[in-house]
């Protein structure tokens, strides 16, 4: 699951330090018995077994720990919400600096891993459990949690992007297909201006890493990272994929094709449940964050359809990623081993992941799910009845490829934010405005003690 905020998960004085003595990851071994807890939000079913702290904010986490508690007898799961996305990085990044007052495992999403492995806050459980269960998940998924071969978290969600559009309007204005291409999209975003519809989507500027996937898309590499060597870091983010990407989202601003309200705000959503805009180009997770919001109910029930995600070269397609959770052990769980135990079962049972999927907390990234008859052929409420899964999202997921995230993502997600907002304004070009985050992001990364590579 996709948190929306940005806060700065990784201290710019942290992690300046961290890259002064840095000695890459963190042990895997045991290092004693998990002690009871007493803050526990759940019940302990097995009270003479060891227990095992976890930071997590899924929605259904009550009934995820249930049924895990449940289900092992060695082991049982101390689970507490501390808050969701920032509100834990926060307590996360300070309980790091502390050297104490950690939990055993805990939720972290895909792109901010880099940040908390280049601190030996995370273990790599590779030879823990987790090698064992690669065969579960894409290519893909598992990449996003790994660096070469060691593995710092355990996969749960993910969020394959796709378009998601408004059938009335699409019929109201003629359009009979959903545009398969960017260039379709944008010929189709003019046709209906010009009939005096909707805009036909929106840059929201407080969504970097949806803007990031779409640059990955045409061929960006925003960065190259390893960990085995985690002082070096190459920034390329003023590349002509780059600039191309911004220049056609800042030519549909100028245009008045698309909006710039920031996105996940009251006003956005009624706007979506008014019919302001007529696509949304989303991930997985976006039916259930919507339906929560009160989309695809009242006036815009019934009018939701979802569809691939535009290509840049309808030749040569290419699945891209926005959000996604996983779990992971952090350094300062006591047992290592079982903590591993724990990060690997937990939402990974049956009946968590059917919970998970069934009321659309996650978009699930376990193979027996996305290979399930009652999975692919699952009609969507939101969608209107549409095999959403079996037409878009499975194929879309096991299509991509995964990505390596650089540990300043954070720094890096608000300057591109900025730049958007000024992208908006009409102030820079979309060339201009790549030329420029390079520029920030390159002094940002020197000034932390990375070599930086152009």
């Amino acid at each position: 699951m996709k948190k929306k905020t940005i806060v700065a998960a990784v201290s710019a004085l942290a992690l300046a330090a961290m890259l002064a003595a840095c000695s890459g990851g963190g042990t895997t071994t045991s290092s004693g018995t998990s002690p009871k807890l007493t803050n526990c939000t759940n019940k302990i079913v097995n009270k003479s077994a060891p227990e095992v702290s976890v930071w997590a904010w899924y929605p259904n986490m009550a009934k995820v720990v249930d049924n895990f508690n449940n289900g092992h007898k060695d082991v049982q799961v101390c689970w507490t919400n501390v808050g969701q996305g920032g509100d834990e990085y926060t307590k996360f990044q300070t309980g790091i600096s502390a050297g104490k007052g950690l939990p055993d495992v805990v939720m972290l999403e895909a792109d901010h891993l880099a940040g908390y492995e280049i601190q030996n806050a995370l273990v790599d459980i590779s030879k823990l459990g987790a090698d064992k269960v690669k065969s579960n998940f894409s290519a893909g998924a598992w990449k996003d949690v790994s660096q070469g071969s060691a593995v710092y978290a355990a996969p749960v969600d993910g969020g394959p992007m796709a378009l998601i559009y408004r059938t009335d309007v699409f019929q109201k204005y003629g359009i009979t297909t959903p545009p398969a291409t960017w260039d379709e999209y944008a010929a189709d975003a003019a046709k209906v201006k010009a009939a005096g519809g909707p805009m036909f989507g929106d840059l929201g500027a407080n969504v970097p890493a949806n803007l990031m996937a779409l640059q990955i898309q045409k061929g960006a590499v925003p960065y190259k990272y390893d960990l085995k060597d985690p002082k070096k870091l190459t920034v390329n983010l003023d590349d002509q994929a780059s600039k191309d990407v911004l220049d056609y989202w800042a030519g549909l601003v100028k245009k008045g094709l698309v909006g710039t309200q920031d996105q996940f705000t009251t006003d956005y959503i009624s706007g979506v449940v008014g019919g302001k805009y007529a696509t949304y180009t989303s991930a997985a997770w976006a039916p259930g964050y919507l339906t929560g919001a009160g989309v695809g109910k009242g006036d815009s029930k019934g009018v939701w359809a979802v569809a691939p995600l535009p290509q840049w070269d309808a030749a040569n397609p290419v699945s891209v990623n926005w959000g996604g959770s996983a779990f992971a052990v952090t350094t300062q769980a006591t047992d290592k081993k079982l903590a591993a135990e724990v990060a690997l079962g937990l939402y990974a049972d049956p009946d968590s992941l059917a919970d998970g999927w069934k009321n659309q907390v996650i978009f699930p990234l376990n193979q027996g799910v996305l290979k399930s008859a009652d999975f692919i052929n699952n009609k969507s409420e939101f969608f209107n009845g549409q095999t959403a899964n079996k037409d878009v999202y499975i194929p879309a997921e096991n299509a991509y490829k995964g990505f390596v995230y650089a540990p300043i993502t954070v720094y890096y997600y608000a300057q591109l934010q900025a730049e958007t907002v000024k992208i908006n304004a009409g102030k820079i070009s979309g060339s201009d405005a790549a030329t420029e985050l390079q520029a920030n992001i390159v002094k940002y990364a020197k000034s932390q003690g990375f070599t930086v590579t152009e």
